[in-house]
């Protein structure tokens, strides 16, 4: 039986990270470090894995992702965050602890051979917003993968039980102040590069979000459609798409 890309993603589970750091003091400020075998001065992936703001997904899933990262040369800083059910885990605590661990590579490039002029951030889903959120704030480039870049929009569709609104506490026409300072969409321009990558054929983000997102950036983000592609291919190293991924990272190194 072929199995799918999220099936792959969790089973089996990744070999252990070089090195666990915490970057604040809450139990889920943290995040693992790989490194490339490659003698040289890394490149740097900070990897922000999805699972809608749900504190029942992890970093495992993306550990697959960030040891091909490696395998091409690119160091990574896979990171976890408070989410829905931990403490403090809806909006805005996520988007803290994700910009508090961007800004912990400065205290990594200290410890490693990391090039600090060759970061850039890429999220998943869920975590696609909070890498954009976070680029903005710390003027990193950004790889978005099938990335969730209008909140209000996808609240305003999927309804109050939905991912986004259980994460923000309510719909956008309740809380709009809080939706402008969180939707990727509505923190544009980002005054940064960016790159949305994206499956034609998603059924849990729509790839329309990433188009309309794109033209309203105004020159400052590319769209990457990955035709025939669901959510999970994205950040799947066994996926046909898998080199347009590592491109996409390669290009804004």
């Amino acid at each position: 039986m072929t199995r799918n890309s999220e099936e792959i993603l969790f089973d089996p589970p990744p070999p252990a990270a070089d090195a666990r750091f915490a970057y604040g003091p809450e139990p889920k400020q943290f995040g693992d470090l790989r490194l490339p075998s490659v003698d040289r001065l890394w490149p740097l992936a900070v990897v922000v894995h999805g699972g809608a703001w749900k504190a029942t997904y992890n970093l495992i899933h993306t550990g697959h992702m960030c040891i091909a990262l490696g395998d091409a040369g690119i160091a990574t800083w896979n990171v976890e965050y408070r989410s829905r059910g931990d403490v403090e885990g809806t909006w805005p605590g996520a988007a803290v602890d994700v910009a508090a661990a961007a800004r912990f590579v400065d205290e990594l490039v200290e410890r490693y051979p990391l090039d600090p002029e060759r970061v850039v951030l890429v999220g998943h889903s869920a975590g696609g917003q909070l890498a954009l959120y976070a680029a903005k704030h710390t003027r990193r480039p950004v790889v978005a993968l099938a990335a969730v870049s209008d909140l209000r929009e996808s609240a305003e569709r999927v309804g109050p039980e939905g991912a986004v609104a259980t994460f923000m506490a309510g719909m956008p026409g309740e809380i709009s102040d809080r939706y402008a300072d969180a939707s990727p969409r509505e923190l544009l321009p980002l005054g940064i590069r960016q790159i949305l990558v994206h499956g034609t054929k998603d059924a849990e983000v729509p790839y329309a979000m990433s188009e309309r997102y794109v033209e309203a950036a105004e020159g400052e983000a590319d769209l990457v459609p990955l035709e025939g592609a669901a959510h999970f291919e994205p950040i799947d190293p066994e996926a046909r798409e898998w080199p347009r991924i590592v491109e996409a990272v390669r290009s804004l190194l």
